[in-house]
């Protein structure tokens, strides 16, 4: 048998250099294979289990008497024997050489080392191919010691029948400038390791190309020749990095240490290697099959035993005891019963424990049943007459006890159940659940178009009213974010505190809104009346609301005048069809610039019919206790008391000044005395200053006449007497033909062409604080919550309904 391993390493600096220009012209020819060849970087390791080794228990493991069973450490069992032309193996192919010339006895075939023997493998030792370059990128030469251990290139070649390189073992290449080739009979492959730095090499104990790579080899191979090769001759990496390795070795054995193994000293590597990652040898006996093999008078598997197919490509066989069976089935006596009774490990027997040939039986001892095994029904006490029946009192009181628990469990969600279906039916009335019944029962059709939600709906919507669902937060309560099973996204208005004189406003707000039908009003979606708070769910306006716009915190302007004209148009024509195209009129009572809300394309939105009022079509007014917000609030309706559409009018009229002009309804001057804007820009007019208190866009952007019938429509809805402003719907009407307007431009400036209308809507960052918080800071407490104005259910809050979202 011819088996052995060659190492190559040249000394001489000079021939390293030739070597060099060699390696290089080479180096694309093992380029070409390397990108041909399919490479496992891949950390899975081949962890095959080995099957236990059982060919050294028998009573006799060699061939026969005088043919030793030891060599060194390691056990020599038949079919392999110690001596070469011993005669003590199978053929000449399984004789051990034991070599003693250095002292210690050392198991060889050919020259190379043995270290175990099982029933299908062989561990024999590795070697390893290095090379070590200097600062300049010269091969530095192998140290002397060494020599026969590590160079450049290695190869190993098996011989004949019986060995070949398992597949368990992996092909292995260490640097971070390396590539190595391995090329075999008909095979060819090779792996590629490189890095730049060692911060690079983040997989310890994993080769995965950084530092370390691996690549599988095919079953069968009895030979190779490995070269290793370096791209850049580790000068870009000298610093961390001086020797390459490669090597063939058990891949269970092998751990990758990461930096530890660039930066060791290239001879302790080498002998880690040889010492701690063997090579595994697969053996089988000739190349016939199991079926040619049992036919011929050689057969080596005896009694007790079966032929096993080897798993290469190169024929062979081995034999392997049965089930229940130990020893060596090659030599006479073969293969022996195990007595697992013998050992209690071995056997699943709860009492009695019968041994058989190849197996066991278990059984109970007198006076117990069952078959006796610890993983199956074991042994049971027989009961008898005098016996009480423990078994069956513990099962009984078991289920007696698990049956008390769970109807206590039953009986306790039940009872709690029942409490909090009494608690939310007292919350529907408290909440004025029964007035609203019966106000939709006599307006027929309200129903349609409002939902009733309960209480888990909403929790749900809120993820349990999570803070990240918080839209704003008011004196009066906290509007959440909710998303509907639909997908609808809403904003549900959570009171902090209820007052039960509020309830009607409530159930108010709720009627008018189901009546209500138009794109410029904010759509109701419906209520939750179980709550300990009633609780308001609306369409999700995300832009914020009119007030912040106007009044943002950078006190520049931020809108066109046609925007402005726009917005204002808009919120007309809905206070129009509240006045006139309801089903029933309905009159708003609270409109502001907070009251005023912008979605996602800048469409104005009337919202919060807390205050509002529903007036019966053969009556032109409705006599209430005065609600409002200071400097919107109509004078003649605060004088007498009797509500009527104008008074909207009027309120509308303040927004519209406040559009034009960018100042507060009520503001304080430098005297710090208080100044109505109502009062201020019809005093302007009348003294032909108009245009010092309007925004400075406004001028620029407004003609002249334009600007003038503007301000006309501001002053006639701003007239004292209710009977002296005009009609919602002419002030729509109004404002339309006057978004239309044309003409020259009082700046003198050119109209600009193809003006995006939104393009300039929000160039000036809104401050996301410029809410109702800065809204409570310009008008003391006094003012907002003064008794004359008290009874609003959500219009302090309704800003907070939108406040958040505002375009950046």
């Amino acid at each position: 048998m011819e088996s052995f391993t060659k190492t190559f390493c040249n000394i001489s600096s000079k021939t390293m250099k030739h070597r060099q220009v060699a390696l290089h012209f080479s180096f694309c020819i093992y380029v070409l294979i390397l990108t041909l060849a399919t490479a496992d970087t891949a950390d899975t390791t081949s962890n095959t289990t080995t099957p236990s080794t059982t060919i050294t228990k028998g009573a006799n493991i060699t061939k026969r008497p005088g043919c030793p069973k030891q060599c060194g450490n390691l056990t020599v069992p038949y079919p392999f024997g110690i001596g070469l032309g011993s005669g003590c193996g199978l053929d000449p192919g399984f004789e051990i050489d034991c070599n003693t010339s250095t002292g210690s006895p050392k198991p060889l075939i050919g020259n190379i080392n043995v270290y175990e023997i099982s029933d299908a493998e062989m561990r024999i030792s590795s070697t390893v191919a290095r090379r070590c370059y200097s600062r300049e990128g010269l091969l530095l030469p192998c140290h002397s010691h060494y020599i026969h251990l590590a160079s450049a290139t290695i190869w190993m070649t098996l011989g004949t029948i019986p060995y070949s390189f398992s597949a368990l073992n992996k092909f292995f290449v260490v640097g971070c400038d390396e590539a190595a080739v391995m090329i075999g009979l008909n095979y060819a492959n090779g792996c590629i390791s490189l890095c730049n730095s060692s911060s690079d090499i983040v997989f310890e104990g994993r080769c995965m190309g950084t530092g370390c790579g691996q690549i599988e080899i095919p079953k069968g191979l009895k030979y190779f020749n490995a070269t290793i090769l370096s791209m850049a001759n580790h000068t870009q990496v000298w610093s961390f990095n001086r020797c390459g390795y490669a090597f063939l070795g058990e891949a269970s054995r092998f751990q990758f240490r990461g930096v530890e193994d660039l930066t060791d000293d290239d001879v302790k590597f080498t002998q880690r290697i040889l010492n701690n990652v063997p090579i595994v040898l697969d053996w089988a006996i000739g190349s016939l099959t199991c079926v040619e093999a049992q036919n011929r008078t050689d057969y080596a598997c005896l009694e007790n035993s079966q032929c096993v197919n080897s798993n290469t490509s190169l024929g062979g066989y081995r034999c392997s005891c049965n089930s229940g069976y130990e020893g060596n089935p090659y030599i006479s006596p073969g293969c022996q019963d195990i007595d697992e009774c013998a050992d209690s490990n071995a056997n699943s027997c709860e009492q009695n424990c019968i041994n058989t040939l190849g197996s066991y039986n278990c059984s109970c001892r007198e006076g117990y049943t069952g078959d006796g095994k610890k993983n199956g029904h074991g042994c049971i006490a027989l009961n008898s007459n005098s016996e009480f029946p423990w078994i069956k009192f513990s099962v009984g009181m078991g289920v007696g006890f698990i049956s008390l628990l769970v109807g206590t469990i039953l009986l306790y969600f039940s009872i709690k159940r029942r409490k909090l279906i009494k608690l939310r039916e007292k919350f529907f009335q408290q909440n004025g659940g029964l007035l609203l019944k019966q106000q939709i029962s006599s307006k027929k059709g309200c129903m349609e178009a409002a939902k009733i939600f309960t209480a888990e709906d909403l929790k749900k919507a809120t993820n349990n009213y999570a803070n990240d669902r918080i839209l704003g937060r008011g004196g009066n309560g906290i509007v959440y974010k909710g998303i509907l099973p639909d997908n609808r996204i809403v904003a549900i208005k959570k009171s902090k505190f209820v007052d039960e004189d509020q309830i009607e406003q409530f159930v108010n707000e709720v009627l008018i809104l189901t009546q209500v039908n138009h794109r410029n009003v904010v759509r109701h979606f419906g209520c939750c009346l179980e709550a300990e708070v009633p609780l308001l769910v609306y369409e999700y306006v995300s832009h914020g609301t009119l007030y912040e716009h106007i009044h943002n915190s950078n006190g520049e302007p931020c809108m066109s005048l046609q925007n402005r004209l726009r917005i204002a148009a808009e919120t007309a024509s809905s206070l129009a069809y509240l006045h006139s195209s309801a089903s029933m009129p309905v009159i708003h009572r609270d409109v502001k610039s907070t009251n005023l809300l912008l979605d996602d394309v800048y469409i104005a939105k009337v919202a919060d019919f807390g205050a509002s009022r529903l007036v019966p079509l053969d009556q032109t007014h409705v006599a209430t206790l005065v609600q409002g917000t200071l400097g919107y609030l109509d004078p003649e309706y605060f004088r007498t008391g009797q509500l009527t559409e104008k008074s909207d009018v009027y309120s509308f009229g303040v927004v519209l000044a406040e559009l034009l002009t960018g100042i507060l309804p009520i503001s304080r001057d430098k005297s710090n005395q208080d100044k109505n804007l109502a009062e201020y820009f019809v005093l302007s007019m009348n003294k032909n200053s108009l245009f010092q208190i309007l925004d400075r866009r406004v001028v620029k952007e407004g003609n002249l006449e334009q600007l003038q019938k503007i301000a006309e429509l501001v002053k006639s809805c701003l007239h004292l007497h209710g009977e002296d402003r005009p009609t919602m719907k002419e002030v729509a009407m109004e404002l339309e033909s006057l978004r239309k307007f044309t003409g020259p431009w009082a700046n003198g400036h050119g109209h600009e062409k193809n003006e995006d209308e939104l393009s300039d809507l929000y160039a000036i960052p809104i401050d996301s604080n410029g809410g109702f918080d800065n809204f409570s800071g310009q008008y003391p407490n006094s003012y907002i919550n003064s008794s004359i104005f008290s009874g609003q259910y959500s219009s302090d809050s309704s800003s907070l309904l939108y406040n958040t979202n505002i375009p950046r």
